[in-house]
C-alpha cells in the first residue's frame, strides 16, 4: 500500500483543527444547528446540504453536510458533518488527505 505525501496530495495548505473531547473539532461544536455548521464551514470552502433518509419514524430528521476546499480540483469532500433535528451536531470526519490537520494535546491524529 503505498501513501501519498501531503506534497503530492495537492493539499499543501492544510489548516490545523484541535480535537476536544465531547466539545467539537475546529470551529465546530456538537449540537451546533444546521446553519450554524454551514455558516463555519464558509471560510473553509463549498458546502453541500442533503437530507439523510429515515429509515424509522423515530429518528428526527437528519443532514448530511459536506464541504469542499475552495481552489483544489474536484475530490472528496474534506470534511463531512452530521447534523440531526433533535440533537444537533453530532458527527465530524475530517479527511485524511484533504482536510484539516486534526490534533488532540499536540498530537496529530
Amino acid at each position: 500500500m503505498t501513501f501519498k505525501a501531503e506534497a503530492d496530495s495537492g493539499v499543501a495548505d492544510r489548516d490545523e483543527w484541535s480535537y476536544a473531547p465531547a466539545v467539537g473539532v475546529g470551529p465546530l461544536r456538537f449540537g451546533m444547528t444546521v446553519d450554524e455548521v454551514v455558516e463555519a464551514f464558509q471560510v473553509f470552502g463549498q458546502t453541500k446540504v442533503s437530507d439523510c433518509p429515515r429509515v424509522h419514524a423515530i429518528f428526527s430528521p437528519t443532514w448530511k453536510i459536506e464541504v469542499h476546499r475552495r481552489g483544489v480540483a474536484p475530490s472528496l469532500p474534506a470534511v463531512t458533518a452530521y447534523v440531526s433535528q433533535a440533537a444537533g451536531l453530532f458527527c465530524i470526519a475530517a479527511d485524511a488527505v484533504h482536510g484539516p490537520q486534526v490534533g488532540h494535546d499536540g498530537i496529530p491524529l
